[in-house]
């Protein structure tokens, strides 16, 4: 079976999917997942998913028009901002590195303008006055790719900029859950261990070459994510964290996420992530490995007034910076393999 690789290259994938949406019997896409966690995937996704997602997302944010493509283009969320902004009659508009400002010039029309983001390119902007005065004259900005910081949205929101959150991955054509709600005809539910569940027209069709795990991830025309999550009292979605993100250590289940999210809370942690390791003693230990000038002292206390005291790190590696894919979300794998 033949595929279209979407290519590193963006005015080359701006063609090719150009090219793919007109096309009378397209090949499916072909979307490498960056591998994160674990190993990567051959994402398999036909034409009328990826495109029942950019119209869905135009219907949401009730606006549709140019979009500056500021992340890979070889990866789906890449990929949805050609295709939202061909759908919409304009040719995106690339963004080199977190230029956003002369990117935005660029465009010398009154056309909507829109941008996808992950939480590390808008914590860099938001330290430019003029890029953030870029993103405030635009009518969305999606920030996806992992989950972003209360303060950081609120920081960004004082200067108007208009952010929205989004859920999603290569399995769904992207990002199909915004602040919490699906877009329309996405169907979302938990099991009983909190495990994600997503259906509707947006997903995947197959793994390339691995039946075996497409068998077990879509079930029953639902696709089985590897995340956890709960509805809140709005029935908004709140994710929890990952399937495999629960640290035990000496009996007691620790969840790295809302560690990692407490640390990044302190005004001394620019950034932070939480591992469990292998330990004799007490089976796993927590670590925390974080961007930043804090004290440990004063870091287990900070866990402690909001967490269980035994869920504060026994460990603190500082960092310069967190190891990143060129998507943009930190290279779990390469920290674990430091580790």
């Amino acid at each position: 079976m033949s595929f279209l690789r979407p290519s590193d290259e963006p005015s080359v994938a701006v063609r090719q999917l150009a090219q793919w949406l007109e096309a009378t019997d397209p090949d499916p896409l072909l979307i490498e997942t960056s591998g994160s966690t674990g190993r990567p995937k051959g994402v398999v996704l036909e034409r009328d998913a990826v495109v029942a997602s950019a119209e869905a997302s135009a219907r949401r944010l009730e606006g549709s028009g140019r979009w500056l493509l500021a992340l890979p283009s070889s990866y789906v969320a890449g990929v949805q901002v050609v295709v939202r902004s061909l759908l919409a009659g304009h040719e995106p508009i690339v963004v080199d590195g977190l230029a956003v400002a002369r990117a935005a010039a660029a465009d010398r029309t009154d056309t909507p303008a829109f941008i996808s983001l992950v939480p590390t390119q808008l914590h860099r902007i938001l330290g430019d006055p003029v890029q953030i005065a870029a993103l405030a004259r635009m009518h969305t900005v999606l920030v996806g790719g992992g989950g972003l910081d209360a303060q950081l949205r609120a920081r960004a929101e004082q200067e108007g900029v208009h952010v929205v959150v989004t859920y999603g991955s290569s399995e769904t054509a992207g990002g199909c859950v915004y602040d919490g709600r699906p877009l329309d005809g996405v169907e979302l539910a938990l099991d009983d261990t909190g495990r994600v569940r997503i259906g509707g027209p947006t997903l995947f069709s197959h793994y390339d070459a691995d039946p075996a795990l497409t068998a077990e991830c879509l079930v029953d025309g639902w696709f089985l994510t590897s995340d956890t999550g709960r509805f809140d009292e709005t029935g908004r979605l709140r994710l929890t964290g990952r399937i495999d993100d629960v640290v035990i250590s000496g009996g007691v289940k620790i969840p790295a996420p809302a560690v990692a999210e407490r640390l990044r809370q302190h005004a001394l942690v620019e950034d932070a992530e939480v591992f469990g390791v292998p330990d004799v003693e007490w089976g796993q230990r927590v670590v925390a490995v974080l961007v930043g000038t804090a004290a440990d002292p004063e870091l287990r206390d900070w866990v402690g007034m909001v967490h269980p005291r035994s869920w504060a790190p026994s460990q603190f590696v500082w960092v310069d910076e967190l190891p990143r894919l060129r998507n943009g979300k930190v290279d779990q794998q390469a920290i674990r393999a430091a580790l």
